[in-house]
């Protein structure tokens, strides 16, 4: 394999406008308008650096689908038997330290959304509405050129009723494709090389510093929006920043998308695949020690979020973890944790082609086989030899003549879907890699039955 390893993009520029939204996004990169920044109602907690306080939400911690079954299994009762019900319990707090005031700032200040009181003392408020008079321009035009291409399009591949939990392997700092591709999803968890980045960075500025750190956020925004992919040294360059790249493409996502984030803490794994999240003094133990990158404290990270105007509570986990046998094998606390999850829905793209590689990455894939029935993704995704084998169905769309030669390309797999391809029509879209010729396509992977409506 090739180091480094390239990580999921942010986005796709549409394979019909590249040519001519070039100038455009170059503009995004360099100048800034007048434009004001979008401003949104703020969240009631306000504390940085909080201890196990609640998430404002009535669903007590649970997941949305665990909310939905609650509040079925109440409405089956009767009004009468409602009255007499004791009042409910208070809200278990959330364990483990919350950075709310921390992701709120670097909303609003690296993602240009949120309210104007989230814009901490010291830091210069018309660095930061320049920067976001340039955010807000690349905003609307990924929309324009991308969302509102591909969205119709991904929305009647999509089945009903598919699992509200996403697993997204090689999906580091993609949020925005996987809202865009599953707007439903309640639970999101993204496995990348990439750390989440300590976030806490942005309560202490440096405006010469963050100046800089905006202007490299807005380049490699520009480049993500432009390609299909980017190289995992582009996030990993921000993990050292005021606002740490993960967080700033996730944030810039939920601007996007319309969501605004909760509250954000760190977690690690217990041996049994269980959550531990991390606090105030955990992170100190670890900073002591020295630990750094993905053996951190700053490793991995979970979002709460809701979309604007609304109560019920997503979740975003973003896990920094090796996804190779020998390291699955060897730290299996992830798959545990994984194995949980009994069916969910899955997307994967831009990942290096290691799906296709028995001898390294089976072991992930093997999961995916097992845990979902349906999943999106480019030709980096499951080979139509391993889909065939474990009885899930493919359809192609868009053009595949043969790969980019990013990471370890099997000559089977890649003539199997250039056979598979033959004879489709284009997509205005590109969804992960193109193939040599800079065609968009994807491949969805299912079990007999499981489909939307062909577009």
């Amino acid at each position: 394999m090739k180091s480094p390893r390239p990580a999921s993009a942010l986005s796709a520029l549409p394979a019909s406008g590249l040519a001519r939204s070039i100038a455009p996004f170059f503009t995004f990169i360099v100048l800034a308008s007048i434009a004001a920044c979008r401003s949104q109602p703020p969240d009631p907690s306000t504390q940085a650096s909080q201890k196990a306080t609640s998430v404002p939400s009535a669903n007590n911690g649970m997941t949305t689908s665990e909310a939905g079954a609650a509040s079925s299994a109440g409405d089956a009762g009767s009004v009468a038997a409602a009255d007499a019900a004791p009042p409910a319990a208070p809200e278990e707090p959330l364990a483990g330290t919350q950075f709310t005031k921390e992701i709120q700032a670097a909303f609003r200040v690296a993602a240009c959304a949120g309210d104007d009181s989230f814009i901490p003392a010291g830091i210069d408020k018309k660095m930061v509405d320049k920067h976001c008079a340039t955010m807000k321009s690349g905003y609307d035009e990924y929309k324009r050129e991308w969302i509102d291409v591909a969205g119709p399009f991904l929305a009647k591949l999509r089945p009903k009723n598919l699992p509200k939990q996403v697993v997204y392997p090689f999906g580091g700092g993609d949020l925005v494709t996987a809202l865009a591709t599953f707007p439903d999803a309640t639970e999101l968890t993204t496995i990348s090389l990439e750390i989440a980045g300590d976030i806490r960075g942005i309560t202490k500025p440096d405006n010469k510093r963050l100046d800089k750190e905006l202007a490299t956020l807005r380049e490699h925004l520009g480049k993500l929006f432009l390609k299909a992919h980017s190289r995992t040294i582009n996030l990993d360059i921000e993990t050292r920043g005021a606002v740490p790249g993960e967080a700033a493409f996730t944030l810039a996502a939920m601007a996007i998308h319309g969501f605004e984030p909760i509250t954000y803490r760190y977690f690690d794994f217990n041996d049994d695949g269980s959550l531990h999240y991390l606090t105030d003094a955990d992170i100190a133990k670890a900073e002591k020690s020295g630990k750094t990158g993905r053996g951190g404290p700053f490793a991995n990270a979970e979002i709460r979020f809701k979309k604007t105007g609304t109560n019920e509570v997503r979740i975003l986990r973003h896990v920094a973890y090796d996804l190779s046998d020998g390291n699955l094998k060897s730290h299996p606390a992830l798959m545990k944790h994984l194995d949980t999850k009994a069916k969910v829905s899955a997307m994967t793209k831009a990942a290096s082609h290691l799906l296709w590689d028995d001898a390294n990455f089976s072991v992930i894939r093997d999961w995916l086989m097992t845990h979902t029935d349906w999943m999106i993704s480019d030709t980096t995704g499951v080979p139509p030899r391993i889909a065939k084998k474990n009885g899930f169905e493919q359809d192609y769309y868009g053009q595949y003549e043969y790969a980019e030669p990013f990471g370890t390309v099997n000559n089977k797999d890649m003539n199997d879907f250039h056979q598979k391809f033959k004879g489709n029509a284009p997509i205005a879209f590109r969804y992960g890699y193109p193939d040599n010729k800079s065609h968009g396509h994807i491949v969805v992977t299912h079990k007999p039955g499981v489909v939307g409506t062909k577009p």
